[in-house]
């Protein structure tokens, strides 16, 4: 069936808004500006980002609280009718603020994560949530994985080897001044962002589990969640100000695990620095808000395959950018993940090889009906 135009549009907008909000975030990582040190330094303030972020996600709350009262002003019951909106309203927002904590600390570790590392690396990166997602579905949820998941599983695994050796190699290459990778596995940025996957599994599975029966309106779960999880890392900032880190963490003007007023600083006197953070803002709250219509308008399996086409746009614009050099082993890592998600979650792969199967067997049906024809015939044909 094809594609309506407003669907066309949510589309692309997923896959736009998505590719901005970390692409945005990245493209800060790169900045440089004066500090309030007077030295010029890199921007690399992940939970300022991760607040940031935080914000965009309160859009949403906002965006529905806007949608809701013009629809109630109607009188005609249209809150109770339209997507954006309708669902069980009456419920407690602290239900909410676990889930919070959760993206709170894995957004926090994930932008660390992708200040040391390539922004296709962490998207891709990312895809190993899928893993911890079904492992912890067995445990807590008592779901039994088929085989087609554990296959998936097996191939996102080896992609996400490839796409660690790739940044490995890639880092190599490029000589650091200090070696970023050289932690317990040689691969710091990689254990941070599978870290990041493995507490978001567990906010995942925990959703499923005690918030996904509340019937809860998509819009108003994400704006509460940013409202607990801005208000929470906003509180946190005053301690980490005075709470010394070791390199590669402490390059601000004090060493410390982040500093707010070196930020504010930083984005003072660089003006690219406001527009890329205004990009996660925005971005984020788009890229929200078309998630869930996608998945409303269209299906919860398209959303999957456009976020992997958005992990396609995002390499490609890095390379473009030059904010990484090309790797013939990120197109394994990557074609590893895509078919591991798509086995997983039962894309494409199961139904193309159907289709070729039947094809075939089709073909070979045909081809010996027609073998019959020529036999039978030739059989009928009088001896000379």
């Amino acid at each position: 069936m094809a594609w309506t135009k407003y669907q066309v549009i949510l589309a692309s907008t997923l896959v736009i808004t998505g590719s901005i909000n970390t692409l945005s975030t990245k493209w800060a990582d790169t900045l440089k500006s004066e500090s309030s040190d007077g030295q010029i330094r890199p921007f690399e303030h992940p939970f300022v980002q991760a607040c940031a972020m935080f914000l965009g996600e309160f859009l949403c709350l906002l965006t529905f609280k806007a949608v809701y009262y013009h629809l109630r002003r109607k009188n005609d019951g249209a809150e109770d009718r339209h997507d954006l909106v309708k669902g069980n309203r009456e419920f407690s927002p602290f239900i909410l603020l676990i889930p919070a904590i959760l993206d709170m600390v894995a957004t926090s570790i994930m932008y660390v994560g992708l200040n040391l590392t390539y922004a296709s690396s962490f998207q891709m990166l990312r895809g190993s949530v899928i893993i911890f997602v079904g492992i912890l579905s067995v445990a807590f949820l008592n779901r039994t994985l088929v085989s087609r998941e554990w296959i998936g599983i097996l191939f996102i695994l080896i992609g996400l080897g490839v796409v660690g050796v790739s940044d490995f190699a890639a880092d190599n290459g490029e000589g650091t001044s200090y070696s970023r990778n050289n932690v317990i596995t040689g691969d710091l940025q990689v254990l941070l962002i599978i870290l990041a996957q493995i507490i978001t599994a567990v906010q995942m599975v925990y959703e499923e589990r005690y918030v996904a029966g509340l019937d809860i309106p998509a819009l108003q779960a994400v704006g509460w969640e940013g409202f607990f999880g801005f208000s929470i890392l906003g509180l946190l900032l005053i301690p980490m100000y005075f709470i010394q880190v070791m390199p590669p963490f402490n390059n601000n003007a004090r060493g410390v695990l982040e500093d707010l007023p070196d930020a504010l600083v930083q984005m003072k006197n660089n003006f690219q620095l406001i527009l890329a953070i205004l990009g996660t803002i925005v971005s984020i709250a788009f890229f929200n808000f078309a998630g869930i219509s996608v998945t409303k308008e269209i299906s919860a399996t398209t959303r999957m395959v456009l976020d992997s086409v958005r992990t396609l746009v995002i390499w490609v614009i890095s390379l473009a950018l030059s904010w990484q050099k090309f790797n013939y082993l990120q197109i394994f890592g990557f074609s590893g993940l895509l078919f591991g998600m798509c086995l997983y979650n039962n894309i494409l792969i199961l139904q193309t090889y159907d289709r070729v199967r039947n094809a075939y067997l089709q073909r070979r049906e045909n081809n010996d009906g027609q073998s019959e024809v020529i036999i039978n015939r030739r059989a009928d044909e009088p001896d000379c």
